[in-house]
């Protein structure tokens, strides 16, 4: 059997159509199938090529792809300086330093506007007149002053300028910031008047001229005892009366006198070894009081002990009520004791002495809990203050010239000032944290220093010799002091106490004496 041509089963070509055969449809699934077969074979051969990866990523890698990751922009930290910091480098500071601080001047410092504009800009017309009036109103109404030309906006130096009109703006201000100093929560500062002169003149013949000797003193009865060569007298500052109290007889002279801290009991030391006590109010001599062996020239109570500084260098305490009155004998100078001070609680007792030395003692201690070398003359001025425990004032003598202040607890010296001349008695303010202090050549003078600056406040003369003495009275404004020129001059330089106390009588200005 014949076999039929393939030529016959193609069916004819139509014009205008492709010659390629087109294959049947069994024949293109076939196609697919062995594209398919071989891809998948491709697909085999690169899985089998290197090692299979598995779905789940391992921790290191998804810890890496989160620290490379760009993070979110609400997690994004937002970094921000907090200070600028210039950098100079490039600067002149020599110039800049010059530029600043030169005298300013206005017509040839260049304006802003001319700096900053470029060199081919053509120069700015002048402002009308309507506009020149308006600055100059403007200027007088910010400013205080017309004149814009010859004042500076943050100026380094000079003051600022002061309003012509105290309606202006600026005048407004200046009312605005008055109002708020003198609020109520700022106290203004009132500098205290303190007279130059003294309230009244005592005449005081025969007031030794010894700067050893502590001859005044004023008891709270409001009574000054002043010993004139060999006699005592009593001054009432209330009444103004005078009474001799005693008087020795022959060579002897009284070399100091101590009031009682309250009563009308009168300690007064002698040339001849001896203290005697006396009332006051009765005239009548209590007892003689024996031990040293040369003058007592130094006296300090403290309540019912009296403790006498003597020539023989020893200090002995008495006490007063029994018959054996030496309880204790201190040794801690090698010369003259002339200065003695119990401190106000009568824990502490300061003495000094002619060796330049100063000696603090424990209550009815034998030995000095401190022997202070710091001066280099006589201690005689010595003062404890009365608001400030433990805080003791000492003067020096003519080679010292100066006022130390110590902490008695340590020992340690707070502060020391040259005061020029030789220191001769303190005296502190009970109200004030002030010092008085009188000296003696070249001024002869009574200096108010502030505690605790030592700044000098003021200067009080009038004396015509060296000021040995000072005493405060009850009042605890007015001071007495006495001076080799034989005056008492009485100041009153202290303040008033803050709780009113009663003042004694008003002391008039007239002229008097003592005796």
């Amino acid at each position: 059997m014949a076999t039929t041509s393939p030529s016959l089963r193609t069916p004819p070509r139509s014009l205008g159509r492709s010659s390629v055969n087109k294959p049947s449809t069994k024949s293109q699934a076939k196609g697919k199938q062995k594209v398919n077969a071989a891809a998948e074979m491709e697909f085999l051969l690169q899985m089998t090529a290197g090692p299979l990866e598995s779905s789940v990523i391992p921790r290191w890698k998804r810890k890496k792809k989160a620290e490379t990751a760009d993070p979110s922009p609400a997690k994004r930290k937002k970094v921000a300086s907090d200070r600028f910091i210039p950098n100079r480098s490039a600067m002149d500071m020599k110039v800049s330093n010059l530029k600043v601080t030169a005298p300013f001047d206005a017509k040839a410092a260049p304006s802003s506007a001319s700096t900053s504009a470029p060199a081919s800009s053509p120069p700015s017309a002048p402002d009308s007149p309507s506009q020149q009036t308006f600055q100059t109103c403007l200027a007088k109404s910010l400013l205080g002053t017309s004149d814009i030309e010859g004042h500076r906006i943050l100026a380094f130096k000079g003051k600022p300028p002061v309003a012509d009109d105290p309606a202006s703006f600026h005048g407004a201000l200046n009312v605005m910031y008055n109002k708020r100093a003198t609020s109520s929560k700022i106290k203004p500062t009132l500098q205290r008047h303190i007279p130059s002169a003294p309230t009244k003149v005592l005449d005081a013949p025969e007031l030794m001229d010894d700067y050893y000797l502590n001859l005044l003193s004023w008891g709270r009865n409001n009574i000054l005892a002043v010993a004139l060569g060999s006699s005592l007298y009593l001054w009432n500052a209330s009444t103004g009366s005078i009474e001799e109290l005693m008087a020795l007889e022959g060579d002897d002279y009284i070399s100091s006198v101590s009031w009682i801290q309250d009563g009308n009991t009168l300690a007064v030391g002698s040339s001849d070894a001896t203290v005697q006590l006396w009332d006051t109010g009765a005239s009548k001599l209590l007892r003689t009081l024996s031990g040293h062996s040369a003058r007592v020239g130094a006296l300090s109570w403290n309540r019912h002990v009296l403790s006498s500084g003597s020539r023989d260098t020893s200090i002995l305490h008495h006490d007063v009520r029994v018959a054996s009155h030496v309880v204790a004998t201190l040794a801690g100078h090698d010369q003259e004791v002339c200065g003695l001070s119990w401190s106000p609680d009568g824990s502490k007792l300061a003495s000094g002495g002619n060796d330049n030395a100063l000696c603090l003692w424990n209550h009815m201690g034998t030995t000095p809990a401190h022997k202070l070398m710091d001066h280099c003359a006589a201690v005689k001025a010595l003062a404890w203050c009365p608001w400030e425990r433990n805080v003791l004032a000492s003067g020096g003598g003519t080679a010292d010239r100066t006022i130390k202040l110590w902490n008695a607890q340590t020992g340690a010296l707070l502060q020391s000032t040259d005061t020029g001349s030789q220191v001769c008695a303190l005296v502190w303010s009970s109200s004030e944290k002030e010092l008085l202090s009188s000296h003696g050549y070249a001024q002869n003078e009574l200096c108010l220093w502030a505690y605790p600056s030592m700044r000098k406040l003021k200067e009080l003369t009038g004396h015509s010799a060296r000021v040995l003495h000072l005493a405060a009275g009850p009042d605890l404004t007015t001071v007495v002091s006495g001076a080799a020129d034989e005056t008492l001059r009485f100041w009153n330089v202290f303040a008033p106490p803050t709780v009113s106390k009663k003042a004694p009588a008003a002391m008039g200005l007239r002229a008097a004496s003592i005796r």
